[in-house]
């Protein structure tokens, strides 16, 4: 018995964003950015009635609510440990290891609740997001996988099964 599959990956599943990495020991990446696309491949049971894994429209509906929280954004990573973060009068502050280090429009932030904010948490993310927005779908799914493609040639992938 074979295995269905179905993947999208459009032209408007793409943002672009400013981040910075935080490397092992002490050191902090400068603020910069990419254009990102996003990918995303299900894998499931065929629908009785619809003969489809699920509904393409849907994923796509999905993945783009999310492309459309970080566009344009400074992504910036909650859960970093060497990160402390403060809101003032319409900006957000980061700190890096209790220094001030950038200071920014706070309108122009996307706080995500990731470690660190490389392609391989971002896919993460976006998994984890995908994931329970499928299920409230009603989709039966066994696999799921998100691409984030930092640049041309360099992405991250994070999956999972569901079973």
């Amino acid at each position: 018995m074979g295995t269905f599959r179905v993947s999208v990956s459009k032209d408007y599943l793409a943002f672009s964003s400013a981040h910075f990495i935080t490397l092992r020991g002490h050191t902090c990446e400068s603020l910069h950015g990419h254009n990102y696309r996003v990918g995303l491949t299900v894998e499931g049971p065929i629908d009785a009635e619809c003969l489809f894994v699920v509904d393409f429209a849907i994923l796509k509906r999905l993945a783009r609510k999310y492309v459309e929280q970080i566009d344009h954004r400074v992504l910036l990573p909650t859960g970093n440990p060497k990160l402390a973060f403060r809101e003032s009068g319409g900006n957000t502050w980061v700190d890096y290891f209790g220094i001030p280090t950038y200071h920014l429009p706070t309108h122009d932030c996307a706080m995500m609740p990731i470690a660190n904010t490389t392609a391989e948490m971002i896919a993460e993310w976006f998994a984890i997001h995908l994931r329970n927005d499928l299920k409230a779908e009603g989709a039966k799914l066994t696999f799921l996988e998100v691409e984030v493609e930092e640049s041309i040639g360099q992405t991250a992938t994070y999956s999972e099964r569901l079973d």
